[in-house]
């Protein structure tokens, strides 16, 4: 991991660890979208039967990682079987596996494996978030229920006055981040970008540099469309933009 120089980190706002804590702790109580409730809750009794001795999480996913990171990731939502099991963003399922590997060889975990939330696991000046907190049926969250959690990831962006590059898996992530930037006062380009493989926005200074980048779930990486050196050149240029950036 590239070093932060000394006159750099002590021109940088504090983190707010007290205050971002506890934001965490009223996301894990959320209950404002009754679906969302109630098909997480469903799942923790209707279990998948490899888990059958498991006791699921089943309640809204905190971030991943502390308010010092200098790179901030947005996934979609937590998985059925995997972060809403487990509790803790992309663990579990393989999504994390590919996620957590890159990760690793990039430099901002230091392991490349994450089972459950006690193992050890923990990343390196890196957060995980996601656009909405509860897992939706069918992977896919209404755009209400989006709306309804984007207040989290708002505050949590407060908190996280550090980030320097956001990479967003996913169109839908892509998307919202866009739109989260443009309500912060961002500069998002109008028309607004679309979403690629590697597409970048310089929202301007002060706002965090933003790379999209196709979600690694099992539909992109058992058919090829992603494969981890496409993960990898989009960590190592996230790790290149937070070195450049001053």
């Amino acid at each position: 991991m590239i070093p932060i120089p000394d006159d750099e980190v002590a021109s940088r706002p504090a983190p707010q660890t007290d205050a971002f804590d506890q934001l965490q702790a009223e996301l894990i109580g959320c209950r404002r979208c009754a679906r969302l409730v109630a098909w997480r809750e469903e799942l923790a009794v209707k279990k998948r039967a490899a888990y059958a001795d498991h006791d699921y999480w089943a309640r809204p996913v905190p971030m991943l990682g502390g308010p010092e990171a200098r790179l901030l990731i947005i996934g979609l939502a937590p998985g059925a079987h995997g972060s809403n099991r487990t509790g803790q963003m992309f663990t579990g399922d393989r999504s994390g596996e590919w996620l957590f590997r890159t990760l690793h060889r990039a430099g901002f975990a230091n392991r490349p494996v994450a089972d459950h939330r006690d193992d050890g696991f923990r990343l390196i000046d890196a957060a995980i978030t996601a656009i909405v907190r509860c897992v939706p049926p069918q992977n896919r969250p209404t755009a209400a229920e989006r709306d309804a959690c984007a207040p989290w990831i708002e505050q949590e962006l407060d908190l996280c006055r550090r980030v320097r590059v956001v990479v967003a898996l996913g169109g839908m992530a892509f998307d919202q981040t866009l739109r989260i930037g443009r309500r912060r006062g961002w500069e998002i380009p109008t028309p607004k970008p679309r979403f690629s493989h590697g597409v970048e926005v310089h929202p301007g200074a002060g706002a965090p540099s933003i790379i999209g980048c196709y979600h690694p779930s099992q539909q992109n990486t058992f058919t090829g469309k992603l494969t981890e050196a496409m993960l990898d050149e989009v960590f190592a240029r996230a790790a290149h933009l937070i070195g450049g950036q001053r």
